[in-house]
């Protein structure tokens, strides 16, 4: 990278990529493809990875590593988790396998991220251990690398270039194995089940969790993850934790914490930013338990949760822990008397309660041209709700159509509470 290059990429750092290409003839002296290149990197982690883009000179990828790199919350994320893992490792919950002085998680923790990209991950959860290794395929993305890591203060990863499965066959020991299995097939198209994905984890389960205290493997947010789980667990039994972590309330990442040396029950955590819900499995809605509320009045406060439990499923868990009534078994609604400030979700309170009936319909919504609107266990669709009811977008109204246990319909008006 000549100076004039590295001007252009100062003096344009917050310029406009697509115009800026437009006019790279005027600049025959500036490597432009690599200029656009990291002009587009750091604008993009000023939003997805703001502690990167703090840091002058670092180097950034093209953008297809960029869009499937992790964000900063979700890597921190995965810091605190291999935080906790070890806290509860040097409390004796797990058995340390490691026999002899071959393994490096004998005398000090360790972790190996066997599919690295851009390092996002790796850059986090190192800062948790003395050992880190970092392997990947591409040679671009492992000279990236070499170069940020000092910059970003985890110079102590060792960089190895080369494939994630070999390097694991040669593995002797490790106390946390990272995975992020490539989630798009030959042709670049996107999968999810988890035998799509490269490495297949499924081909892999007993060697990874023969070589590490914990396995930790990241898959597709669209996955399901109870047939994840069967598939997992199947021939064995591994699978300790389900983290489904989510940032400004989408569903981002759906994280596995697999061991064979630990066997507590399965557990799992809801995370969106920094509120956290967890119950164990077996502890998780079975949708026939639920304890209803039978009436909605106004007044009474009503809860949507995050996208991470919607995504769970353990409703009835949810309920019990905090006090709260759902309105059905479908409606993944809840309510309740007094304010639940803590509650894992958004809060609202009840200003009406109106069925369809259009008379009662029209009197409930004088005064109301604009609301949010959404439909829960309902039979139309936001769009279809919204020209029913001639009410435009946005304001500080929210409505929620929705059927209580008895089958009745009913539109909720309602307000933020928070």
């Amino acid at each position: 990278m000549n100076q004039e290059t590295i001007d252009f990429i100062r003096l344009h750092a917050h310029g406009d990529v697509q115009k800026l290409a437009l006019a790279g003839n005027r600049f025959p002296l500036v490597d432009m493809p690599y200029a656009l290149q990291q002009i587009a990197g750091r604008q993009a982690a000023c939003n997805k990875l703001p502690a990167w883009a703090a840091i002058d000179d670092l180097i950034y990828p093209p953008h297809l590593s960029m869009e499937q790199c992790s964000s900063q919350p979700t890597a921190r994320y995965k810091a605190l988790l291999i935080q906790r893992l070890l806290e509860q490792t040097s409390k004796g919950s797990v058995q340390n396998p490691a026999k002899n002085e071959d393994f490096i998680g004998l005398s000090a923790p360790s972790i190996v991220d066997l599919t690295g990209g851009l390092g996002v991950d790796i850059s986090f959860m190192a800062q948790q251990v003395p050992y880190a290794t970092y392997v990947e395929r591409q040679e671009m993305l492992c000279d990236i690398a070499r170069h940020n890591f000092p910059l970003i203060q985890v110079g102590h990863v060792k960089v190895i270039c080369g494939d994630g499965e070999a390097y694991l066959h040669r593995l002797g020991f490790s106390t946390f194995i990272f995975l992020d299995p490539a989630r798009r097939d030959l042709h670049g198209g996107k999968t999810v089940a988890i035998a799509d994905c490269t490495p297949n984890v499924l081909t892999l389960k007993e060697e990874l969790t023969s070589k590490s205290l914990y396995t930790l493997v990241k898959l597709s947010p669209m996955l399901d993850w109870h047939q994840a789980v069967i598939d997992l667990n199947d021939g064995c039994d591994i699978v300790r934790e389900i983290h489904l972590v989510s940032v400004k309330n989408e569903c981002k990442e759906l994280l596995f914490v697999l061991s064979s040396k630990w066997q507590d029950p399965l557990k799992i955590y809801c995370v969106n930013d920094d509120s956290a819900f967890s119950c164990v499995l077996s502890s998780a809605s079975d949708g026939q338990s639920h304890i209803f509320q039978d009436t909605i009045s106004p007044g009474d406060y009503l809860y949507e949760p995050n996208a991470s439990l919607m995504k769970a499923g353990c409703f009835e868990q949810l309920a019990v822990s905090f006090g709260v009534k759902a309105i059905a078994i479908n409606s993944h609604l809840f309510l309740s008397k007094t304010l639940i400030n803590d509650f894992p979700g958004r809060k609202f309170k009840i200003v009406k309660c109106s069925s369809f009936n259009k008379k009662e319909l029209k009197e409930s919504l004088t005064g109301i041209r604009q609301a949010n609107i959404a439909i829960r266990n309902f039979p139309m669709t936001v769009a279809e709700l919204r020209k029913k009811l001639k009410l435009k977008d946005g304001g500080a109204s929210y409505l929620f159509a929705t059927t209580d246990s008895s089958g009745n319909r009913w539109l909720l008006i309602t307000h933020r509470a928070e």
